[in-house]
This record gives structure tokens, C-alpha cells and sequence, in this order.
């Protein structure tokens, strides 16, 4: 089962992480927490693992909406888009798939909430992608 959605990107990894926050935020997308895999891996296991980043993104009023149809929707928020290195050098950035994740409340009410944030996630990576594209043509 598919549940993100994604692009492979060339690029300075936290230039990535940068890019993607400003799309978010293009899009109406604060980013409420910014986890850093890498270092948090490092500082309570000792463990080395590539550069990796959660963001928790949540657009206030779509969370408001889906929140008055669906109480226990916060369970599931905010919506995470990662930023990963890959093992070939390229940087991965992935958001959940909002259709997938608020499936799970089996609500038909929030379908069309999912289709929304899933067209701004899809615009958000194709924002990276274009905008990490034309960076490199400079």
C-alpha cells in the first residue's frame, strides 16, 4: 500500500529542508514541530544514520474543518513531511498521503479535506522540485 507521496531532488540537503518548509508555508503550511532524526539517533542511541528530518505540518483552518468533523482526527495531525538522504545521493521529500491517513476514519465528510491538503502536498513537491531544478541550472 502506497502512503506518501514523494520526489527525488539533487541538492545541498538543509537547501532541500529550506525549500520544502517554504513551500509548505506557500501553501498555507506552518511547520509545528522539525524533527531531527539524525541528531536525536546520535544523541540518546549513539547511533549514526543519515541526515533525516520530520516536519509536522498542519494548514490551521483545513485542521479547524477536519477537526469539527472528526474529533479524534488529531490523533493523526499534524501531516509529516520527511526529508531523507538516499543511498545514491539524492534527497527524498515525502509527505503522507492525506487520503490514505484520513481514510483510516472511514468519514466521508473529510474526503474532501484530504483531496485539498493532498493537492497542496502535490504542489508543495512539485514547488521543491522546480524550484531545486532551476537552483541547479545557475
Amino acid at each position: 500500500m502506497e502512503y506518501t507521496i514523494q520526489t527525488a531532488v539533487t541538492g545541498e540537503f538543509d537547501h532541500v529542508v529550506d525549500t520544502t518548509i517554504a513551500a509548505l508555508e506557500d501553501e498555507g503550511f506552518g511547520v509545528l514541530c522539525d524533527i531531527d532524526v539524525q541528531a536525536t539517533l546520535e544523541e540518546k542511541l549513539g547511533e549514526e544514520f543519515r541526515q533525516y528530518r520530520i516536519l509536522g505540518a498542519c494548514n490551521p483552518s483545513l485542521a479547524h474543518e477536519g477537526l469539527n468533523e472528526e474529533i479524534e482526527l488529531g490523533a493523526v495531525l499534524p501531516c509529516n513531511v520527511i526529508v531523507y538522504e538516499t543511498t545514491d545521493g539524492e534527497v527524498m521529500v515525502s509527505a503522507v498521503d492525506p487520503k490514505q491517513l484520513v481514510g483510516i476514519a472511514g468519514n466521508e465528510a473529510l474526503d474532501s479535506i484530504s483531496t485539498e491538503v493532498t493537492e497542496r502536498f502535490e504542489r508543495v513537491l512539485a514547488s521543491v522540485a522546480d524550484e531545486l531544478e532551476s537552483s541547479s541550472e545557475v
